[in-house]
């Protein structure tokens, strides 16, 4: 039991870890709003995947036992939950702000947790639906109280694009669907390999990624040449700040983030650690209200107080067991 427990409450923590380094992937676009939605994607996971290298040299030992099954497994994670996740985020941020984009991931601890419950019920028993309303109305009810106060400043502005904010608003349900997707299948797989370093599942994936960072960096600097794009390739008009941003996003939401995160997948039920996420959005806000240079507004303090609130009861939710078939 005391086991059980250890592992139970490191698992959260690896959760809050893993969500205060992906809180990094939303204010890149805003750093360098000059660069494209593609640049910054390609770029964040170029990094990660040249960074992969040397942690891959250091573990090369348990990178051979990796089999072919397991490559393509890394393969499939690395585009949709890497590469096409954040090329919509990053799409969605630059047309809507940080804000909005925000909040629609920040239903994804919602989404998660309904789909693990659905479909993945199997494998880490049924979580009763009456006791995970009240966890998953607090979390809705905080996203709601943060996304009115950002939607009335959005609408008292009278220069403000609606349609491009509602197609970054679409953008933000595609990289939702792609993280809804990504945490359940790396946790099938980690769940399945009980004997592997997460660490080095990590290091797998940005291995993966990086021949598909290489491939759509090369397919924009022809496309960016081809359209005559007056933005300088292949580094930007700001190549030290992009170089720098890319690398310490590579290093620490990509590949320090996803290490925490397979090592709470490891320690937690997929549908509660899919609430954990929650702390992916806290931190992603308090990372913009910094870049703003000012405080929340009160209800905004209130939705993130609700999300804390949803989150700490949803982690004290019990699954039942699954009966077994005579």
């Amino acid at each position: 039991m005391p086991q059980t427990v250890t592992a139970f409450s490191s698992g959260i923590l690896f959760s809050l870890a893993a969500g205060m380094m992906w809180g990094l992937v939303f204010v890149g676009p805003l750093m360098l709003p000059e660069y494209p939605a593609a640049l910054h994607t390609f770029g964040r996971y170029l990094a990660f995947g040249l960074i992969a290298l040397p942690l891959a040299f250091v573990d090369r030992a348990e990178i051979r036992r990796l089999t072919r099954p397991d490559w393509l497994a890394a393969l499939k994670l690395a585009a949709i939950g890497n590469v096409l996740y954040y090329l919509f985020l990053a799409s969605a941020i630059q047309r809507a702000g940080g804000a909005l984009p925000t909040m629609i991931i920040g239903t994804l601890p919602v989404v998660i947790t309904i789909a693990a419950n659905v479909f993945n019920h199997q494998r880490d028993g049924r979580f009763p639906w009456l006791k995970l309303a009240p966890p998953l109305a607090l979390i809705l009810l905080g996203i709601a109280c943060v996304h009115h106060v950002e939607w009335t400043a959005l609408v008292q502005n009278p220069a403000a694009d609606t349609t491009r904010y509602i197609t970054g608003a679409l953008l933000a349900i595609g990289a939702v669907v792609c993280w809804t997707w990504y945490p359940l299948k790396n946790a099938d797989w980690l769940r399945g390999h009980p004997d592997r370093n997460p660490r080095v599942w990590a290091t797998a994936q940005g291995l993966a990624t990086l021949p598909l960072a290489l491939l759509g960096y090369a397919a924009f600097w022809l496309w960016a040449s081809a359209t005559h794009d007056p933005l300088p390739m292949p580094l930007g008009p700001r190549p030290f700040e992009f170089i720098g941003l890319m690398m310490a996003i590579g290093l620490f939401a990509s590949w320090l983030g996803t290490l925490c995160w397979n090592a709470a997948s490891q320690r937690l039920p997929t549908a509660l650690a899919g609430q954990l996420i929650v702390f992916e959005t806290l931190a992603a806000l308090a990372y913009a209200f910094w870049l703003r240079g000012h405080w929340p507004e009160p209800l905004t303090l209130l939705g993130m107080t609700l999300l804390v609130m949803g989150v700490i009861t949803g982690v004290r939710v019990k699954s039942i067991a699954k009966a077994a078939h005579p």
